[in-house]
């Protein structure tokens, strides 16, 4: 009789990726690994996960786990030391740098990755203790815009609705969000509430991306134009007696003023036309639909905030929303959704450098409560240094140290290059991380910190809607990797400050953290959480989720403002009118095209975690750009092959993608790669570092650029059981696969060269198959009757069948049959190969869809109940409905997706 081990019981927690914060219920197996599913108690998502969230189980694993802290030695070299010597080193050498230069020369950058917790004490170190506010976090990236935005406008940074909106409403409007791909759980909410009830879905945005499709109205606009498009509505909303005056004149101010300016920027449906490039049929059925619906929900995310008039884009759809009364009511209101699973979190604390902890600012009242309640002798007086600002002044000389933590900004920052020559001139760089390598860790830190991962972490997030949940640990620490909290209060007990710092638990920190938001608030500020504050241990670990506020002895609060109650010293809204754009992304002879910059379905931010699983990465497995097909042909670019994309700032090679889905004149490139995964595909290198003068959110939407094919004679990949290093001179992307490491490479070497590096780490009875003339070169070695490392490389239309091969390599052991036909690159058995895999959440491959579609297939419905594809999350639907039409009766389609055949 077998014993099931009590401890690997389910444990509910949250999802490590978007700022949905998705409850998820995780099975330890004893192993080191974890079951993954859905919490379907959990209000966020009811038991739903998209493809990245079903896929955690496969990100576990202890491959580049930083296991013990570092330190840079005389020589260069990283070594072990004791964490007391590390946390020692890091002391004094802030201590020291403090002393001699003042606390502005000293830094921390931090994450939404980052638990509330961690972030408390981080901000309360920094602004309360060392006397510096230089503490940003990466989302200064995503949805700095929306702080600003909402600050401008209600006086604090509330989000006015909740999910429930999205259920209710008759009209949703996604602007600049891609959610079908970001926000899959959220999108298939709004689709539920479309075929249920009958709403209408607008998508605005310049790109024909995946969300289109369900739509009833696409607006294509000129990039940048958002807020001409929406000031347009405003004066639309005005003429034709739409407004909701009883609103304005009793919650709100500045109303003239905004619509003035709104007509002096778009004030007639045919200028709002020529403003954004739209029809004037389409600009008229848009503002028609809007006014005649009283309950809109407006969904805005990056293409809305990653832009040099971000805030003023974000002001101007609050001002419609303002304009009518439709916020805080049932299915009405403005809302953001945020990018990362604790930006929100972050907020609360002041995580931005523009904020102090619990919604509160850089005034003389609120540094005064903010010191009283810390006891702190040196609190920051004014607010510190901005993400783009912070990297400037580390160039310049004048930020000595910083502390990066659970962030990768030599990716993810624009001008990403000079980010990473910058970050050489620091005296002292620490890195608090739970992986040994990735492109901040590469460039050179005095000190790595090892912290633990998602899995292990216990303490608090908030998601989109101000909902707070747990992340609870259902895994051991592996190595001696603590919790950012934890080292950070090691540090401050180091420079004298422990008696602030004296938490021994994330439930300490939280009820401080919860007390701080209630102490001397009698409802003038949004954020308060005192209800919380005397939780006990035991009551913290079993928490259920819970929205703020949650004021002492009163009821959650699912929504702010339907009847004012704004946060400006006079309790009343302000109309915000927006500056008449003043673009700095105009094209040229030179750069004639504008890059846009975003995420694919399946991978995260720097794929640092999502990287790992084999399920993800085979969607889209390679760093591509997206181009129209008249530029495609004007600038002389193929699709599948490559092409150089430069801007003022760096260049990129990636693979060419080309579709009637990107606006002519514009190129589309995904964030993900980096130099740890890919050569020269770092796409943060392009950008501008363009911020806005409100937010500092960098522009990544429209940076002026060129594009020229780049030619490689031979294409191929490559399989092992341990990590390689590919020649110097190949274009290669590292792609996740099951029992070990793949790569997807390009080159015009001489294939004699690339045999010559297989045979210098292979065994000797190497199987190969040699047709140098032809330029075919394959091989591949054994350890048994498995695979232990294959080299394809061949000209594009010979290279060998990469998803044929990665599945004999994913075998235990292969057949007489199957290792005599592996070098032809072909399938042995006569099966078809599946093709890139559509659906990642059941591994459904595109050429199994193709053929479901000619079995009879006529719908995504369809192609769900026989393969299941489309089922889970729905972000593939899309896609399937592309195939339904492309496909017809013919078995096979043409490529969709970048993936190496």
């Amino acid at each position: 009789m077998s014993v099931v081990d009590p401890d690997l019981r389910a444990v509910s927690t949250t999802c490590a990726y978007c700022g949905v914060g998705c409850g998820i219920l995780a099975t330890p197996d004893g192993r080191g690994g974890a079951a993954i599913s859905g919490d379907p108690e959990h209000p966020a998502n009811f038991g739903r996960l998209c493809s990245k969230g079903s896929a955690l189980g496969e990100t576990l694993g202890l491959t580049n786990r930083l296991l013990y802290p570092m330190i840079r030695c005389d020589k260069g070299n990283m070594e072990r030391v004791a964490w007391s010597d590390a946390l020692d080193h890091v002391a004094h050498r802030f201590q020291h740098i403090i002393a001699r230069d003042g606390p502005g020369a000293v830094a921390f950058y931090l994450s939404g990755q980052l638990l509330t917790e961690d972030y408390y004490v981080a901000n309360k170190l920094m602004k309360g203790f060392l006397g510096s506010a230089n503490v940003d976090t990466n989302s200064r990236l995503c949805m700095a815009s929306s702080v600003a935005g909402h600050r401008r406008a209600f006086g604090a940074d509330t989000v006015p609705g909740c999910y429930e909106d999205l259920d209710e409403a008759d009209l949703l409007v996604l602007v600049g969000s891609n959610a079908a791909w970001c926000h899959p759980v959220l999108y298939q909410r709004m689709l539920a509430n479309k075929q249920g009830r009958g709403a209408r879905i607008v998508v605005i945005d310049p790109r024909r991306t995946d969300t289109v499709g369900d739509d009833d109205l696409f607006l294509g606009l000129k990039p940048g134009t958002d807020t001409a498009l929406f000031s347009g509505l405003l004066v639309y909303l005005a003429d034709h007696g739409k407004l909701d005056d009883n609103y304005i004149a009793a919650y709100t101010t500045g109303f003239d003023d905004a619509l003035a300016r709104a007509r002096s920027m778009a004030g007639s449906v045919g200028a709002t036309a020529l403003a954004t490039g739209l029809s004037e049929a389409d600009v008229a059925a848009f503002f028609q639909i809007y006014a005649n619906t009283p309950r809109v929900v407006t969904l805005y995310s990056q293409g809305v905030n990653q832009s040099a008039q971000g805030t003023d884009k974000v002001n101007a759809i609050v001002n419609c929303h303002l304009a009518t009364g439709r916020i805080g009511k049932v299915g009405a209101s403005p809302f953001s959704l945020t990018g990362q699973p604790n930006a929100m979190g972050g907020r609360e604390v002041g995580g931005l450098a523009n904020q102090l902890a619990a919604h509160m600012a850089f005034t003389p009242p609120d540094i005064d409560r903010v010191r009283r309640f810390w006891k702190a002798p040196r609190i920051a007086t004014h607010e510190g240094l901005k993400a783009v600002q912070m990297f400037d002044a580390i160039a310049r000389g004048e930020i000595k140290a910083l502390w990066v933590i659970g962030t990768n900004p030599a990716v993810s920052l624009p001008n990403a290059d000079v980010v990473r020559e910058a970050l050489k001139k620091l005296e002292l760089f620490v890195v608090s991380e739970n992986v040994t390598s990735n492109d901040t860790v590469d460039a050179g830190p005095h000190v790595l910190l090892p912290a633990q991962a998602w899995g292990e972490k216990s303490g608090t997030v908030t998601n989109s809607e101000r909902r707070i949940s747990r992340q609870r640990a259902f895994m051991d620490a592996p190595g001696e990797a603590k919790p950012d909290w934890w080292i950070l209060g090691e540090v401050a007990k180091r420079l004298g400050f422990g008696a602030a710092f004296n938490f021994n638990s994330a439930a300490d920190i939280f009820r401080e953290h919860a007390a701080l938001s209630a102490f001397e608030n009698e409802g003038e500020r949004d954020f308060d959480i005192g209800g919380l504050k005397a939780l006990s241990d035991e009551a913290f670990d079993a928490m259920a989720p819970v929205q703020w506020p949650t004021r002492l002895n009163a009821q959650p609060q699912a929504r702010f403002f339907a009847e004012g109650g704004f946060f400006a010293n006079d309790r009343k809204a302000r109309f915000i009118a927006p500056e008449v754009p003043v673009l700095r992304t105009e094209t040229t002879a030179a750069r004639p095209l504008r890059l846009n910059t975003g995420r694919i379905r399946d991978q995260w931010h720097t794929m640092t975690r999502s990287g790992e699983s084999p399920r993800l990465g085979q969607h889209l497995p390679e760093p591509f750009v997206e181009v129209h097909p008249d530029d495609a042909l004007r600038h002389g670019v193929d699709d599948g092959g490559f092409a150089r994309v430069t801007t003022d700032y760096g260049q990129c090679t990636l693979r060419v993608v080309v579709s009637e889905r990107q606006q002519r004149g514009m190129l589309f490139a995904p964030i993900h790669w980096s130099e740890a995964n890919a050569t020269g595909a770092r796409v943060g290198s392009l950008v501008a570092p363009y911020t806005d003068a409100f937010s500092g959110q960098p522009e990544n939407k429209a940076t002026p650029a060129s594009i020229t094919p780049y030619e490689y004679v031979f294409r191929g990949f490559a399989l092992s059981r341990k990590p390689l290093a590919l020649p110097a001179h190949a274009w290669a992307a590292r792609v996740a696969v099951n029992g070990g490491y793949g790569y997807l490479f390009a080159d015009n070497a001489d294939l004699k060269g690339w045999q010559s590096w297989l045979k210098s780490f292979t065994a000797e009875d190497l199987a190969e198959y040699k047709d140098f003339g032809g330029g075919v070169y394959r091989a591949a070695s054994f350890a048994g009757d498995r695979i232990e490392t294959c080299l394809f490389i061949g000209p594009a239309s010979d290279a060998g069948d990469w998803n044929v091969v990665k599945g004999l390599f994913a075998a235990d052991a292969l057949s007489n049959d199957q290792r005599r036909m592996l070098l032809s690159g072909k399938s042995a058995d006569g099966l078809a190969d599946a093709g890139p895999i559509v659906c990642a959440c059941f591994g459904v491959g595109r050429n199994t869809i193709c053929e479901s579609i000619a079995g009879g297939a006529r719908t995504a419905a369809d192609i769900g109940a026989r393969l299941k594809a489309g089922t889970n999350c729905g972000s593939c639907i899309p896609e399937l409905k592309r195939l339904i039409a492309q496909t017809g009766t013919a078995a096979v389609p043409q490529q969709l997706a970048v993936a190496a055949n």
